[in-house]
């Protein structure tokens, strides 16, 4: 049953608002990404501070803690996406949206005060924050993506959700900038000298990654009152709250819709709400109607999130042997250093990924560009495993040709299934369930990542010589078993139609 007021706002043209909208929903994307990524510099200026060096090597953060410290974030995350998806469909959208940013601002601030100045204070006290850092990050993750998607039209639905998303590469792109930017102005300010590189960086390091840490709610902040003053969806005040009047007022308050076939007198307005179906989320017929749908969400979300969350969060690793020695050089310099790394891959295949799947989402499809996606980072992977040796050499340095790869993973999975897993579940599902459905997903990806960043913590060493992060992501035990999981998303993913 068409309802000529759901058509009116599907057929609205792209204006003003829509784009307001990315900038309202993105920023949350952009601290969330500027909080999980900025912790890699960040972890190795705390292992500098608070660790004693060992043979000669400045201190560092074991590879367990660290893990703890990634996975802390992430665990947050599930229970957000879950929690704050149930809210959003009981109490709506708008009322629970600020809170998750209120969270997000408070956590980080805390994160950069967390408690004492010792190793074992610093760390727990940083899972602890950064748990309910991911509980905010986590809760943004269907609102913003079914907020935006419940405001679109339907021509360019795909690249309006896919530009809220986007904002994460941006928000990698400026924790990098920030850790450059702070690192650079400790490192002048401070005198030179290997006093300064062992044993320990001077004690304004300390303030150096807390510094970090908190600039990155600035944005968010920014962006409070205008999220506040959002009106509620009009596909939710009018298909869940039953309320067609107020939806069609708050719609116009903020979009110029063509109303003039719904004010006639043969269809008055109260009569254009459509009958409720009354099934729950674990009925039978939510099972029927949408439980291949949400599997293979999830599933794809999950595959993803194992491989992109475990390469991204220690990437450092891949290119730490054309770095110099750490103990040739400052804390200041070697985080420096890092971010540097991490915004030339930002620049050059993150937010290029991200563009060219809002570029052609809307004509190619979404499930052609999340098959395709998932088809060449299991090319590239595989390319990067078989020739690792090779191209690595005896001397163990990283070259050209295996970084230009390991840039593609980033790009095809932007390119691919980072996008569309965001995308595909604020779309499928019917309004009362969308937000929900939408956590389950996600958080279904987040258990992916942390069992990836688990996984890669366990295998990493303290070897001089660099590990092959990809070789254990995608060793030669488990390329059958990749391979058959990638076939059973390509089944699932029959389900998936590319407009809902």
């Amino acid at each position: 049953m068409d309802i000529p007021f759901m058509v009116a706002v599907d057929r609205a043209a792209l204006q003003l608002y829509h784009y307001v909208a990315i900038g309202i929903a993105g920023m949350g994307l952009f601290t969330d990404a500027y909080s999980l990524f900025s912790i890699i510099p960040v972890i190795y200026l705390i292992g500098r501070i608070y660790y004693n060096p060992h043979e000669g090597e400045p201190g560092t953060v074991p590879i367990a803690l660290t893990a703890a410290v990634v996975a802390s974030a992430l665990a947050g995350t599930v229970v957000g996406q879950l929690l704050f998806g149930f809210l959003g469909n009981r109490l709506g959208r708008r009322k629970v949206y600020g809170i998750t940013l209120l969270i997000i601002v408070l956590s980080s601030f805390n994160c950069g005060f967390s408690i004492g100045r010792t190793a074992n204070y610093v760390i727990v006290s940083l899972c602890f924050f950064r748990f309910f850092l991911g509980v905010g990050i986590g809760g943004d993750y269907p609102l913003s993506a079914v907020i935006m998607s419940e405001f679109a039209n339907a021509k360019r639905r795909g690249a309006l959700v896919a530009g809220v998303f986007s904002m994460q590469g941006f928000g990698i792109l400026f924790s990098a900038l920030v850790t450059m930017v702070v690192c650079r102005i400790f490192e002048v300010t401070q005198p030179s000298g290997k006093d300064h590189i062992l044993p320990h960086p001077p004690p304004s390091a300390d303030l150096a990654w807390r510094i970090i840490l908190m600039i990155g709610i600035i944005p968010a902040i920014l962006t409070f009152y205008s999220r506040m003053a959002m009106p509620e969806t009009p596909r939710y005040t009018a298909l869940v709250q039953r309320n067609m009047e107020r939806a069609i007022a708050e719609a116009r308050s903020v979009l110029e819709i063509e109303m003039s076939q719904l004010t006639n007198i043969e269809n008055p307005i109260q009569n254009m709400i459509p009958p409720l179906n009354q099934y729950g989320l674990f009925s039978r017929q939510f099972l029927r109607r949408h439980g291949a749908n949400l599997a293979a969400c999830a599933i794809s979300w999950f595959l993803l999130d194992v491989v992109f969350y475990s390469t991204t969060l220690f990437q450092s690793w891949i290119y730490k042997s054309i770095l110099k020695p750490p103990e040739h050089e400052t804390a200041f310099a070697e985080a420096f250093n890092l971010a540097k790394f991490q915004a030339i891959f930002a620049i050059t295949a993150i937010i290029p990924g991200y563009f060219a799947a809002i570029m052609t989402i809307d004509r190619v499809g979404r499930r052609q560009i999340q098959m395709l996606g998932f088809l060449l980072m299991t090319i590239v992977l595989l390319c990067m495993v078989l020739s690792y040796d090779t191209i690595q050499g005896n001397n163990h340095k990283i070259h050209f040709n295996y970084l230009f790869m390991y840039a593609l993973i980033f790009f095809f999975a932007n390119f691919g299934p980072n996008t569309t897993t965001f995308v595909l579940p604020a779309e499928l599902f019917p309004a009362r369930f969308r937000t929900i459905c939408h956590g389950i997903a996600g958080a279904a990806g987040k258990v992916g990542a942390i069992i990836g960043s688990i996984d890669i913590g366990t295998e990493i060493t303290d070897d001089k010589e660099p590990i092959d992060i990809i070789g254990v992501i995608f060793d030669f035990s488990r390329i059958e078993e990749r391979i058959a999981k990638n076939r059973l998303i390509k089944m699932q993913l029959l389900y998936i139609t590319n407009e809902r």
